[in-house]
């Protein structure tokens, strides 16, 4: 059987032992499309030799940027990483700038695009490309070269010799990949990450996430992401059927189509979920509407391991069979298991999907990481809500002395691309700093607590912890995202942009007419309802720490706006210039 080394070993690791009929599907026409491992690999060859004539050589870097992940995907990935070049998945809802800034620092030969409004922004910056060759797009499109053309330069084997030698001269500590972070501030840094970073990551992963060969996964965030990637290697690594979701709008529609058993999840997902099946709820009446609530109530209280005691069980029985059986069958009614990581998952979302017998086990990670650090697990008493697990085999973490994370082993980068000073900040000692603050438990389990950068001191003194206000703030349904501010200011205090979806609903059971969200953010009524949500917040935190004013906005924050990284997370620096005049009106400026 193919000892798995590099990248590329996993189909062939997957067909000596599954040789799965389905192991990619994709949907087209309204059709799910099968390939076979068998074919995946046959692709995949002759990709190689197609790029092999046209002049592809070791180290040359082939762009891939899709809207959705899709099977063209894994087969350009594994195709490119054969013959040792190097793949640079690119987010492609980041700015045309970036888009520019990122095929140019990685100098990539070849761009593979999945549709017209990929294409759109690579050809408004393609005169500006240094190293660009060529644009191939896996849709038909009527002014792109497709794919299919590359399939045909390979199509005659005369030289899989030279993909062999290719493939042989290989080694695993070689570079196989360039991801750019989306950063918060700044230009993109180009993560430098190896064949064995990412193969021991799914191996170390794998013990932790047992999953089932041929049972089946669903996915959808973004294979640029390291996450979802390095999760697509361990599928093939594990035997799953692949089936790649038509985009996120078609994730309920598609998992009742595939019945996945796993699923990979982002927290925004879930509360999107729960905010929906709440919604739901809310329609109910009378027996109907109490018996949901109650079940919802009794979910929020979950403990793994029957730490609530039989009688809690006995109830939580009931509550699955009458009300959490639906929420299953709603992402298809067979999910076994969730696994979540890219952000902070909150607590309340991991006691009522677990209630719903949908656990979420929950990861800590970043792309310099590979991304696994450490991840709950339902054996071995490994799953504790509010943390993320016990780290994983072959990593070594430890707390600086000021509660910093540091992370060591072979799933740790090589650097960041070009760019050493960048790359001496962040690896010192052979420990590659993650600027996350934690700690550890007499379990061995690790628990952030926040980010290092985001941290900050108001002009008492006092420090506080920003990502801990804002998950608690976001439990309320009002809110759909805040940023807590206040460095070197007298308090702490909150930018707010509210649900207006939910709150539109709620002004109108109480009869309050509102016309645009511009008036529904100075309205009275419901500024006094949003401030009985801070208040109900706050009520959790130290005096120091509570938010005593905000402001809402009136705008949806958003990726295309540049309120949020491609990965959703808070571009701080942007938002408060953005709102420089709510800001000035908290602190009296």
């Amino acid at each position: 059987m193919q000892e798995v080394t590099r990248l590329f070993d996993f189909p062939y690791y997957q067909r000596d032992k599954y040789d799965l009929q389905k192991a990619l599907v994709t949907k087209k026409n309204g059709k799910w499309e099968a390939t076979s491992t068998q074919e995946y690999i046959r692709k995949a060859n002759t990709i190689s030799r197609g790029l092999l004539r046209m002049g592809v050589k070791p180290n040359d870097k082939i762009a891939i940027i899709s809207m959705t992940n899709r099977t063209e995907w894994n087969i350009m990935d594994i195709g490119a990483l054969q013959i040792g070049a190097q793949t640079v998945p690119i987010y492609p809802t980041i700015s045309e700038e970036d888009y520019e800034y990122v095929l140019n620092h990685s100098e990539a030969m070849y761009c593979f695009v999945s549709c017209q409004d990929v294409l759109n922004k690579v050809l408004a910056i393609s005169g500006k490309t240094k190293k660009l060759k060529d644009v191939f797009s896996f849709d038909q499109l009527e002014n792109c070269n497709h794919w299919s053309q590359v399939l045909e330069k390979g199509k005659d084997e005369a030289n899989q010799n030279e993909v062999e030698a290719r493939k042989a001269a290989v080694q695993s500590e070689d570079l196989a990949t360039l991801i750019y972070t989306s950063g918060t501030t700044g230009r993109p840094k180009g993560v430098m990450l190896t064949h064995n970073n990412i193969v021991s990551n799914v191996i170390a992963s794998e013990r932790r996430v047992p999953l089932r060969a041929e049972s089946t996964a669903l996915s959808f965030l973004p294979v640029c992401h390291i996450f979802e990637r390095m999760i697509l290697y361990l599928y093939q690594y594990c035997g799953i059927q692949i089936y790649f979701a038509e985009g996120l709008d078609k994730i309920s529609d598609n998992a009742k189509e595939v019945n996945p058993q796993v699923m990979t999840v982002v927290p925004r997902l879930l509360e999107k979920v729960y905010d929906a099946i709440v919604g739901k709820g809310e329609e109910l009446e009378g027996i109907k509407k109490k018996l949901f609530f109650w079940a919802v109530n009794l979910g929020l209280k979950f403990e793994p391991y029957g730490k609530n005691g039989w009688w809690y069980e006995k109830k939580l029985g009931i509550a699955r069979k009458l009300i959490f059986s639906k929420w299953k069958e709603a992402l298809g009614g067979e999910v076994e298991m969730l696994v979540s990581g890219s952000a902070a998952l909150q607590q309340r979302l991991a006691r009522v999907f677990a209630a719903a017998e949908m656990p979420v086990m929950e990861g800590y990670g970043l792309t310099e990481t590979s991304p696994v650090i450490s991840v709950n697990e339902q054996a071995n008493a490994g799953w504790k809500i509010g943390s993320v697990g016990r780290v994983i085999d072959g990593v070594e973490v430890k707390i600086a002395d000021d509660g910093e994370i540091l992370c060591k082993g072979p799933n740790v980068m090589k650097g960041y691309y070009k760019d050493p000073e960048k790359t001496a900040e962040v690896l010192k000692d052979g420990y590659f700093h993650t600027g996350d603050i934690g700690e550890i438990d007499a379990d061995g389990i690790l628990k952030i607590t926040d980010r290092k950068k985001e941290m900050f001191k108001t002009s008492g003194g006092k420090y506080v912890a920003p990502q801990l206000l804002e998950n608690r703030f976001k439990q309320s349904r009002f809110i759909e995202q805040i940023m807590v501010v206040g460095e070197g200011e007298k308090m702490p205090a909150a930018l707010i942009q509210p649900n207006f979806e939910f709150l539109h609903a709620w002004c109108e059971e109480n009869k309050i007419t509102i016309g645009q969200n511009s008036d529904i953010v100075v309205n009275d009524k419901v500024l006094e309802k949003m401030q009985e949500e801070v208040d109900t917040a706050n009520a959790e935190f130290a005096k120091w720490e509570k938010v005593k004013q905000f402001r809402l906005t009136p705008d949806v924050w958003s990726i295309d706006d540049g309120h949020m990284t491609p990965t959703m997370k808070l571009r701080r620096k942007i938002i408060k210039e953005m709102y420089a005049d709510l800001y000035n009106d908290i602190y009296g400026r």
